[in-house]
């Protein structure tokens, strides 16, 4: 993993001898309004709708799950700096269904906010939390009743989902000196009616990608992060950029791909329109079906 000092390299000399690109105006980024069924979707159906970042809200098998909450301004331990949001999230706080499941990657600020933590445990105290390992305490002491901690590769079971943590190539940390307390990971969903649906969590490339389908597999969908990878030789440990996304979806057995991670927060160098873009170039120079990639706007839900 990237030390300190490539971080400084980073920020003090890298970002000031390299031009960035510009990036758009911020209204290109369009929200929708939403699409999920309240307030449960029938069993049968299947519907992911993207927040924005890493939130979607996810109906499985007449369950409501939510990935990575993030609803505050700033992804930041303070709201008065730090990353701002480009786009609102696309489903407003109080519009949440009644949610059965949150699952929780890891902890860093934009995937784990802990005003929206706080706001979830008051006003969904039923929901189960399915976090990695050493994560809730964090959780249990801003309120939530009901947590599992998963290992790699262990499971649980939520009504008739099964619930695997995976593995992801990433790190953890809050602050000065917990860097890896905390464990990372994905999450493949198994419902009993047959859905399958893998959420890569924040992850570098990394050769599990094939494991994952085949012991958890075949995916209806994967929802993949394809931004905040610039510069590579610094976040390429951390981050995939594009055309890994797409070459780790390949090796995952899923059948469609929703990318996420990108256009909501600015935590990088290149442009916040250009994931899209090359994932979207990536995945045409693969000769994958053009059907089969599915780029939601904020708030867009796509239904299976």
């Amino acid at each position: 993993m990237p030390g300190f000092g490539s971080l400084l390299k980073w920020m003090l000399v890298h970002r000031t001898t390299r031009p960035r690109p510009k990036d758009p105006d911020p209204s290109v980024f369009k929200r929708v309004p939403p699409d999920y069924v309240p307030p449960r979707a029938p069993r049968a159906q299947l519907t992911v709708t993207w927040v924005g970042h890493s939130s979607l809200l996810i109906q499985l098998d007449g369950l409501n799950i939510l990935t990575d909450p993030m609803w505050s301004e700033r992804a930041s331990p303070v709201q008065f700096a730090g990353p701002r949001r480009w786009v609102p999230p696309a489903i407003a706080f109080e519009d949440l269904p009644p949610l059965d499941v949150v699952l929780q990657s890891h902890n860093h600020y934009d995937h784990l906010d802990s005003g929206t933590v706080r706001r979830l445990a008051q006003k969904h105290p039923a929901a189960s939390w399915i976090v990695p390992l050493g994560l809730a305490s964090f959780v249990q002491t801003r309120g939530v009743n009901v947590v599992v901690e998963l290992d790699w590769w262990q499971e649980t079971r939520v009504g008739s989902v099964r619930i695997a943590a995976t593995p992801a190539q990433h790190f953890s940390s809050r602050g000065i000196g917990d860097r890896g307390d905390t464990l990372w990971c994905g999450f493949a969903l198994m419902a009993a009616n047959g859905h399958r649906v893998y959420f890569a969590g924040d992850t570098g490339y990394h050769p599990d990608f094939g494991t994952i389908g085949e012991r958890c597999g075949p995916f209806d969908v994967a929802l993949m992060p394809i931004g905040a990878y610039e510069p590579r030789w610094f976040m390429r440990y951390l981050h995939m950029n594009p055309e890994e996304a797409v070459a780790a979806f390949r090796a995952l057995n899923a059948r469609m791909m929703v990318p996420i991670h990108w256009g909501t927060f600015k935590l990088t160098d290149e442009a916040m329109d250009e994931p899209p873009i090359r994932a979207r170039a990536a995945w045409d120079a693969a000769g994958l079906s053009r059907s089969a990639y599915r780029q939601l706007a904020h708030g867009e839900t796509l239904t299976l």
